[in-house]
Parts: C-alpha cells; structure tokens; sequence
C-alpha cells in the first residue's frame, strides 16, 4: 500500500510517497480502509520537528473510511461500518490499524468525507467552547483565525452557545466566511489593530476569553483585551512559540488565566470520545453544524497540501485522499 513517510524532520519536501506493507489487525483492533485523511496544523509541527516523533514515521492524525478487517475480541464495530477516528499517528496511506476503542460509527446522514474533515477540528472546538471554557449566552470571545478549520467551527459552536464572537482574519474573503459561521464581528488584521478594535466594538468591555491559535503575534496584545479573571486559550501557534513569560503579568492585567490545551487530554476515555464526537456529528447531521471542505488533494500530493497550509492558502477543511 501506498503513504506519506517522514524520515528526516523538515520542510514539505520530507514528506515521501512511498510502499509500506499493509498492517494487519491484532486483539481489539481494527483495519480501516481510509477514504480521506484530514490535514491539521499539527501534521506540520510533527513534520518540522517542532513535536518530536521517532523517524521513520506514517503522518496524519485524523481519518474516515472502511472498516475492511476486525482483530481477534472485536464485535463492534463490524466490517464493512463507515467510522472516523483521531489522535492516532498513521493516517496519511491507504489503510491504518486503529484500537477498536478509539473509532466511532459515523450516522448515516453524515458523509465519509464530512467525518474525515469533522473530527479532529470539530472536537477541538467542542472542547474549547464547551470544556475548557464552558460559553454562554452574554459571553464575548475572541477568535483568532476565524477562517481557518478550527476558527469557522468555532465560531458556530460559540454562536450556538449564546456567545457574541468576534474574529480576526487576514482577508475580506476570509471575513465574509467567518460572519457566515456567526461572527458579529470580523477585525481584518492585516489592517487593523485587533487590540484597538475589540476595545471599540466592546465600548470599553473586555472579552471573557480569547481562542487564540497563531502564538507568537497575538499573545501578548491578547491579553490587554481581557476581562479580570478572563481566560487566555492558547491552543496552537501557528506564528511560532510564544516566548519565556512571567506569571506575574497575569495578576498585574486582571488575575487572568492561562491554558495550553489539547484534544488528547480531551477524549481520554472511550466515554467522553463518543460523547464529544455523538454531539459534533448530530449537529453536522441535523444542519446546525456546516463543515466546509475547501479542498482535496490526492494522498501523493501532501507536500503541496503543507504548503498550502502553511502559506496560509486555504480555509475550511483540506484532505488528502488516497
């Protein structure tokens, strides 16, 4: 079978299409034919070097497909179910074996592809509005990226909640696709100062939290537009690390809190997997949830796809499909 191998940590040329043999299901796992794997920022910082992983390895987090074989103890699911799955390295190729614990059945109102491109950054937003901070109705939050995959779910699963969202982005057309999924307000940063500007549209309010994606070049401006007691999410850093910082800063600005969160820690056990992933594809399947796929590419082309997303090209959702 074919799959993307990394040998070496580096730019989108280490990624290499290459032959594997195809695995095979031991105890309580499962063999999942992959119709689409999603592309996620964390596929780069694995593929740079940024998260260490031992090399060789198969890259990609997250996938839907075909159940084509069960190991020894697996009755559910059975083959020939549509599932998804996320968290496991391995997802990039043609097929994967995945723990039967860690795949849910998609509902049948909801397509492979959708699943593929829901799970990883549809999750990421449940938690984050749900979990990390519960929103709710009166709430203001920040959402930096507001086009990007997590950023335009995020602002639904917000505005769903009740929550007035504001949203930053780099282009007009990037702006119209975040007040689509329930942006009130849209800051175009490239233009504009996002500290200056929330503190207008707020007139002189502050935000309850501020979802914040890019690191190194909002983190600090960041925290002068929250509330006392609010909440800085800092979930990914697609602008580089943010550097060393003193706690200190946190009591001087109004006793914030600060959180580095990840999925992973999310969905530790079956229970909650399935519960997250239940509400997430429910809302995908009655309408309230629209996930948008910008694009696919053939699995041979991931280097191209990393390039995309690393030139910051693309919004929604791109997969890869084998």
């Amino acid at each position: 079978m074919k799959a993307i191998r990394v040998h070496a940590p580096g730019g989108p040329e280490a990624l290499r299409y290459e032959d594997v043999p195809r695995p095979t299901p031991g105890p309580g796992q499962v063999l999942v034919k992959i119709e689409a794997a999603g592309l996620n920022f964390i596929d780069v910082y694995q593929r740079n070097g940024h998260y260490k992983v031992p090399v060789p390895f198969t890259l990609g987090q997250e996938a839907a497909g075909n159940v084509a074989a069960v190991g020894p103890g697996v009755a559910e699911p059975k083959v020939g179910d549509r599932v998804a799955y996320i968290t496991i390295l391995g997802t990039y190729a043609e097929y994967a074996v995945v723990p039967a614990d860690r795949v849910v059945v998609l509902p049948d109102g909801v397509s492979t592809k959708q699943g593929a491109a829901a799970m990883l950054q549809g999750l990421t937003a449940h938690y984050l509005a749900t979990s990390t901070y519960p929103l709710k109705s009166g709430d203001a939050c920040l959402v930096h990226a507001a086009a990007g995959g997590v950023g335009l779910l995020l602002c639904q699963v917000a505005a769903l909640r009740g929550a007035r969202v504001v949203g930053t982005v780099s282009t007009r057309e990037k702006a119209a696709l975040a007040r689509a999924a329930g942006a009130a307000d849209v800051i175009l940063y490239t233009e504009q100062d996002f500290e200056a500007e929330v503190k207008r549209l707020l007139g002189g309010a502050a935000l309850q939290v501020i979802y914040d994606s890019v690191g190194k070049t909002t983190f600090e401006k960041g925290l002068n537009c929250l509330a006392p007691r609010g909440m800085m999410v800092l979930y990914g850093q697609s602008s580089g690390p943010v550097g060393p910082f003193d706690p200190q800063v946190l009591n001087q600005k109004g006793s914030l809190f600060l959180t580095r969160p990840t999925l992973a820690h999310h969905i530790l056990t079956r229970a909650e997997l399935v519960a997250r992933a239940g509400e997430v594809l429910g809302w995908i399947e009655s309408g309230k949830l629209q996930v948008r796929i910008e694009r696919e590419l053939p699995l041979a082309q991931a280097a191209e796809a990393h390039r995309l997303l690393e030139g910051r090209k693309t919004t929604g959702k791109v997969l890869l499909v084998p």
